[in-house]
């Protein structure tokens, strides 16, 4: 079917957002197009030298209640809605002097940033658009006769269609409209939810997941899959808001192992580094510097660790650079990067080197969403974190200080691998990872050979690992594979019908072991 150019006469221009848009409506002023306009987008085009009408005085109808309503009449609602192939609807534009409204450039007001500002109650409703996503609506229904307008991002193309054919082309009036309806619901969705906050509702009755797009992926898990990446409203430091400063466009599996890497590096009050490989960690450490950190991490399992994904939670400076430079890495993510670490790096043109402006809060509520045939599941972050004073004794004998810290160091990094998870750690640094098994006993049997093949077993006996485990053993048999690999405490939620036979076979060991209560599967 041939392409249809509709003319561009009469435009409602009426914006928060105000980038481009002097350009824009200069453009459609010398083309010889009226605009319509209301309150501060009226007053700065006036300022500009663009001729306006107010919508008012087209409308004969004044604003009133404090602007809530200017736009709801029939004069723009039916100049916006009618049909121009029906003779009915022409005819009731004629008899009641309705004129056509053939452009509509709406934004909304910012209620998503005045409540990620922390605005009061009455400042967040007062900023909940009503008129702006009734003319959007209108005007997206009416694509075939209207272009509506959005995003600053869509000026350009209006302005190339205009000069090219003289109207806005059918394509682009539907790729408008569609941007125009996401848009509406994305911004409907994010009033539902922080209602349902107001209200303490966990789970409302209906949860809508909104999104922007911030890249469209080469592919995503694997080639013949497409992917895009999109960003949530999310204002605090993190993946959204991170600044590439190099390298390669990031793929599928950079952004969800680069996400992974940020949250456990996140964890620690101390300097560390954590590395990861297809979405687990393969090396974790704190310690007095990046430095020192990022070598013991990488002794954990330094052949998993190629190719994989770096985050550390200080900036990232020269000296750290140069070590991280010696191995080909994915990623790098760091809270800042100093102008010396992107000379060190720049060296490396594929790697991909990001600032996040600082660390996310682990303990910040949130949620996950994951997706399933027909539906999704929602739950909150698991923010849960295990102090010392939370931790039950249940052995004989009990941990030392030194075991404490390790214990409560690996099972921090347990939550982050998947389940089943088995974690060693000596000296704030892991040092055996098993992961993602169909039984414990094995991921605590790939857990001992990774410590056996990384050569860190040879300084066991001096100064013996811990053992965490991110769910109970429902048996001994994964304590017992454990304990032959040299460790000397064991830290587990705790809860199986079989703890007595586990407490049992870690005193008969003396092996310590504590219980947390707290339970870190990760699927």
């Amino acid at each position: 079917m041939t392409e249809q150019y509709r003319a561009v006469r009469r435009a409602l221009i009426s914006v928060s957002d105000k980038t481009g848009l002097l350009e824009f409506a200069r453009f459609l002023d010398q083309s010889g197009v009226e605009i319509l306009s209301t309150g501060g987008t009226a007053q700065a085009l006036r300022e500009a030298g663009v001729d306006v009408v107010e919508v008012s005085d087209h409308t004969g109808f004044p604003e009133i209640m404090d602007g809530r309503v200017k736009t709801l009449h029939p004069t723009i609602h039916g100049g916006i809605l009618a049909r121009r192939d029906d003779a009915a609807h022409v005819g009731a534009m004629e008899d009641h002097g309705i004129a056509p409204i053939d452009l509509v450039a709406v934004n909304l007001y910012p209620f998503e940033e005045t409540v990620n500002a922390g605005g009061e109650f009455a400042d967040c409703v007062e900023n909940i658009d009503i008129g702006g996503p009734a003319l959007i609506r209108a005007a997206a229904k009416n694509h075939d006769s209207v272009a509506v307008v959005t995003d600053p991002d869509d000026y350009a193309a209006v302005m190339d269609d205009l000069r090219a054919h003289g109207g806005a082309g059918d394509e682009l009036r539907r790729r408008l409209a569609a941007i125009a309806y996401a848009r509406t619901a994305a911004y409907d969705a994010a009033i539902a939810q922080w209602l349902a906050r107001q209200d303490g509702a966990a789970f409302p009755r209906r949860h809508v997941v909104a999104g922007t797009r911030r890249q469209t992926l080469r592919y995503g898990e694997n080639p013949h899959q497409e992917a895009a990446f999109y960003a949530m409203g999310e204002t605090s430091p993190g993946l959204a808001t991170a600044r590439q400063l190099q390298g390669r466009e990031l793929s599928y599996n950079n952004l969800n192992d680069t996400d992974a890497a940020l949250a456990l590096a996140a964890e620690f009050d101390r300097p560390a580094v954590a590395i990861i490989k297809h979405a687990n960690p393969c090396g974790v450490a704190v310690d007095d510097t990046l430095a020192d950190a990022w070598d013991a991490a990488l002794k954990c399992d330094p052949v998993s660790a190629f190719g994989g994904i770096v985050a550390v939670n200080r900036p990232l400076d020269a000296g750290i650079a140069a070590a991280l430079a010696d191995l080909f890495l994915e990623v790098v993510i760091a809270p800042a990067v100093e102008p010396g670490a992107v000379s060190v790096l720049a060296a490396k043109k594929n790697l991909r080197l990001l600032e996040t402006g600082g660390m996310p809060d682990p303990r910040a509520p949130g949620r996950r969403v994951k997706a399933l045939s027909g539906g999704f599941l929602l739950q909150d972050r698991d923010t849960g974190r295990v102090r010392a004073e939370d931790l039950q004794v249940v052995t004989r004998r009990a941990p030392t200080d030194r075991e404490i810290a390790d214990l409560l160091f690996a099972f921090t990094v347990a939550k982050h691998v998947q389940s089943n998870a088995i974690v060693y750690a000596r000296g704030g640094a892991t040092v055996g990872i098993g992961a993602g098994q169909m039984s414990r006993v094995d991921s605590a049997r790939i857990a001992a050979w990774k410590y056996e093949q990384a050569g860190l077993a040879e300084a066991g006996a001096d100064a013996p690992p811990v053992v965490a485990s991110d769910a109970f053993f429902p048996f001994a048999d994964g304590l017992v594979s454990a304990a032959a690999a040299g460790v000397s405490a064991v830290i587990q939620p705790g809860g199986s019908i079989r703890d007595e036979e586990v407490i049992a076979a870690a005193d008969a060991r003396d092996l310590a072991m504590v219980f947390t209560g707290q339970r870190h599967f990760r699927h």
